[in-house]
C-alpha cells in the first residue's frame, strides 16, 4: 500500500478513556485532519447515577470535532454515518472490538495502539498484568486490525522500563505519552507511503492480559512476598487490590494501594496483622508487607498513619 502527500489523511479516531485523549490531542497538534470521533455512549455513573460523557467525547466537543456514539457498531444507520465521513484511515485507542464492516472500511485500513509489546499481553488489561507478573519491561505497539483480537501486523513498537515501585497509574501515564507519539509517527508513515507491516511472532510462549474481575483483585496472603507486592501495585489506583479484615468478630472489605516489602524471619501465620503507632504490617512468607495507603469501607483512601489513629484492632486481627 502506498500513499502520497497528494492524498492527505482523513482520520476517524475511536477511543473512550483518558488513555486515548493524549493520542487524539497529539494527532490534532500534528495537523492531521480528524473528520470524526467515535466513542462510547453517555452512561450514568457514580452514586447519583449522573450521566457521564467519556473523556474522549469531552475533549472532542471542546475541539469542535464531530462525535458519533453508537451502541451497536453493526447498525446500518451508524455504518452509513461512518461511511459519509469519507475517512481514509481509522485510528483506535482503548475502544472495543470492531466488526469487519468497520475496520475494513477506510482505504488505508484501521490501526490500533496497544499498551504492550505484542504479541505479549494481548487483551483488555495489558498494563495491569505486566506489573502483576513482575515484568521489568513493557511498551506500546501500533498494529493493523484484523479478524482476531490484537493479532494484526505490527507497524511500530517502543519499549518502556517498568520500575520496581511503579503502580499501574504511573506506568499508564508514561505509556499514554509514548503511545501518543507512536501513533503520530505511524500516521506520518502511512501518509508518506513508507509504512511497513510485520507479522506477529507466535513462536514464544504468550502471556495473556484478560479483563480484570473482582475475584482477580483479591489478595492471596499465602502467595510469595514478591507476588503480593506486585499484585497490589498492579491494581493501583484502579480497580484496587482488596482483602477481608477480620477483627472483633466482624469481616470488612479493605482496599490496599501502596505497600513496601520487609524481608525478615518470623513465626507468624500468613495474614496476621502487627501494628504499632507508625506501621501496619501483614505477615507473609519470608517477611512482612507494610501497608502505606489503604481504604476502609465507606472511607476515602488514606495514608497508614491516618488509618491507625482511628482503628482499634484486636490481638488476633488478620487479613484473609
Amino acid at each position: 500500500m502506498s500513499t502520497s502527500k497528494n492524498n492527505p489523511l482523513r482520520i476517524v479516531f475511536m477511543g473512550t478513556p483518558d488513555f486515548a485523549v493524549g493520542t487524539l490531542k497529539n494527532i490534532l497538534e500534528a495537523d492531521f485532519n480528524v473528520v470524526g470521533v467515535i466513542t462510547a455512549p453517555d452512561r450514568p455513573a457514580g452514586r447519583g447515577r449522573k450521566v457521564q460523557e467519556s473523556a474522549v467525547k469531552q475533549f472532542a466537543v471542546e475541539h469542535n470535532l464531530k462525535v458519533l456514539q453508537p451502541t451497536n457498531l453493526k447498525d446500518e444507520d451508524f455504518l452509513e454515518e461512518l461511511k459519509a465521513l469519507d475517512a481514509n484511515l481509522q485510528v483506535v485507542v482503548a475502544f472495543r472490538m470492531l466488526p469487519k464492516a468497520v475496520w475494513q472500511m477506510p482505504e488505508y485500513g484501521t490501526f490500533n495502539l496497544h499498551a504492550s509489546l505484542l504479541p505479549q499481553y494481548r487483551g483488555a488489561a495489558p498494563i495491569n498484568w505486566a506489573i502483576i507478573n513482575g515484568e521489568t519491561e513493557t511498551g506500546v505497539t501500533t498494529f493493523f486490525i484484523d479478524e482476531k483480537i490484537d493479532t494484526g501486523n505490527i507497524v511500530l513498537q517502543k519499549t518502556e522500563k517498568i520500575l520496581p515501585t511503579d503502580s499501574v497509574g504511573d506506568l499508564h501515564d508514561r505509556l499514554m505519552e509514548i503511545g501518543a507519539d507512536l501513533v503520530v509517527e505511524t500516521c506520518k508513515q502511512i501518509e508518506a507511503g513508507t509504512v511497513t507491516r510485520q507479522p506477529q511472532n507466535e513462536s514464544n510462549t504468550l502471556k495473556p492480559a484478560p479483563k480484570i474481575h473482582k475475584d482477580t483483585c483479591r489478595i492471596d496472603w499465602n502467595a510469595s512476598m514478591e507476588a503480593i507486592y506486585n499484585h497490589i501495585r498492579g491494581l493501583s489506583p484502579y480497580p484496587g487490590a482488596w482483602t477481608m479484615l477480620v477483627n472483633d468478630g466482624k469481616e470488612d472489605q479493605m482496599k490496599i494501594f501502596k505497600t513496601e516489602k520487609l524481608q525478615e524471619d518470623h513465626d507468624h501465620s500468613a495474614g496476621q496483622i502487627l501494628v504499632d503507632k507508625k506501621s501496619f504490617k501483614v505477615a507473609v512468607d519470608g517477611g512482612y508487607i507494610s501497608l502505606l495507603e489503604l481504604q476502609l469501607p465507606g472511607k476515602r483512601r488514606m495514608q497508614v498513619n491516618e488509618v491507625l489513629n482511628g482503628l482499634n484492632l484486636e490481638n488476633d486481627a488478620l487479613l484473609r
